[in-house]
């Protein structure tokens, strides 16, 4: 089943939701600003995204600024989004062992 790494303050991830609800596909929601999310588990999607946890992350956040994390390493990074998930980039469509950043929108057909 698609999943959808939502955050329902981000309008680009609502229309992340709104897009898969118009192509009446099934999916399942994570809101992975409630629920928590493990350094395992970030670790996976990077690799099914294919990303670098430096290409991942929300650089413009000011957490980022906060933390200092212009020169941390890529596990340090890491670390940083599972506890401040505000950085992780959105919105995040995982089907199987594919996954993509869903900006531009059109990008979520790549897993589908």
């Amino acid at each position: 089943m698609i999943e959808i790494w939502h955050n329902s303050r981000c309008s680009k991830s609502r229309a992340g939701l709104k897009y898969l609800e118009e192509k009446g596909i099934d999916f399942k929601v994570k809101e992975y600003l409630k629920d928590n999310i493990t350094i395992d588990e970030l670790k996976s999607i990077l690799e099914k995204l294919n990303m670098r946890p430096s290409e991942l992350i929300r650089k413009k956040e000011a957490i980022y600024k906060e933390l200092k994390l212009k020169d941390a390493t890529e596990d340090e990074l890491i670390q940083a989004m599972v506890e401040n998930p505000k950085l992780i980039e959105r919105p995040i469509i995982i089907n199987k062992d594919k996954a993509v950043v869903a900006r531009p929108l059109e990008k979520i057909e790549e897993v589908l």
